[in-house]
């Protein structure tokens, strides 16, 4: 069984220049689970000044039709965004961060050391008040500024929000840097590390066209949590030439015709992708919401 987490209202819709009025927030996130998506990042509680895209953040959470069994959430950087999203009715938070200490700089104006004293309270206060606190270790496979990032710090942030509450762990490839042999020895590198004690999930970027690769690497270590964005939309303000995640239709498809289970409609997904592809203005990177599924050839 395959779960995936769908970061597209959040991860995607950041990275657009065309802000999409809270309706189409709603109406994307409301299609998703509809289609059997069962964890979607919805918003951002980042400061609105720096990340536009993501102002409306509490009345997206406000607004959305909440489906039994979904998990609504959405990311925090700081306890003043945390503040925010404890107002907000979230099922589980992601708490973010770069490995590397110059991305970490742009992205967040702290030292990865900064970052993992601050984060880890905020990781406390959120398990404290009955939140799912999920650890994000973004260029775990690598840094456009600072190349290789060693996979012992990697470790040592995890161990530090393992410490803090968190129950997962998603590794994140945020400028599609990794390969596939790359993505296998950091996931035997983990579970030798930690066994059975964390849950580990991967987040990948398409920017080389290796995110699918990546993401069968992942599955084929043993892993089964997996983050995917509809359409194949986001990137990161913050990375260069980054495009997007990898597509959920397209990684649905691939573990479909492997015949591995994901629960979802992958008709409804693709339904989706083509109705946010009219709104973004602009073609988006999915590979099935322009070709089909094979059975439909």
């Amino acid at each position: 069984m395959i779960y995936i987490s769908e970061v597209g209202p959040r991860d995607g819709l950041q990275n657009e220049k065309k802000i999409l009025p809270t309706a189409q927030k709603v109406e994307l996130i409301n299609q998703l689970a509809t289609a059997g998506i069962k964890k979607i990042e919805c918003v951002s509680f980042v400061n609105p000044k720096i990340i536009k895209q993501m102002a409306d953040a509490e009345e997206v959470m406000k607004e959305i039709t909440r489906v039994e069994g979904v998990s609504y959430g959405g990311l925090v950087l700081s306890q003043s965004g945390l503040d925010r999203a404890l107002k907000s009715n979230v099922n589980f938070l992601n708490v973010a961060m770069a490995a590397s200490n110059t991305f970490n700089q742009k992205n967040a104006k702290r030292t990865v050391e900064e970052s993992v004293i601050e984060l880890s309270r905020v990781i406390r206060t959120g398990v404290e008040s009955g939140i799912e606190m999920i650890g994000v270790i973004g260029t775990a496979f690598g840094c456009p500024y600072d190349g290789n990032v060693p996979k012992e710090r990697v470790i040592r942030i995890a161990e530090n929000f393992l410490e803090a509450g968190c129950k997962e762990i998603t590794l994140a490839d945020t400028t599609g840097m990794a390969n596939p042999k790359q993505v296998d020895e950091l996931i035997e590198y983990f579970y030798n590390h930690f066994g059975d004690s964390a849950r580990l999930a991967l987040h990948f970027h398409n920017t080389r066209g290796l995110g699918l690769a990546n993401t069968l690497a992942g599955y084929q270590a043993g892993v089964r949590h997996f983050d995917s964005s509809i359409g194949g939309l986001g990137g990161c303000p913050f990375a260069p030439k980054a495009v997007g995640n990898v597509c959920t239709e397209d990684m649905v498809n691939m573990f479909h015709e492997m015949g591995i289970n994901t629960n979802i409609e992958l008709d409804k997904l693709i339904e989706s992708a083509l109705w946010i592809e009219t709104v973004i203005e602009h073609t988006l990177d999915g590979m099935v919401m322009k070709a089909g599924v094979p059975c439909a050839l």
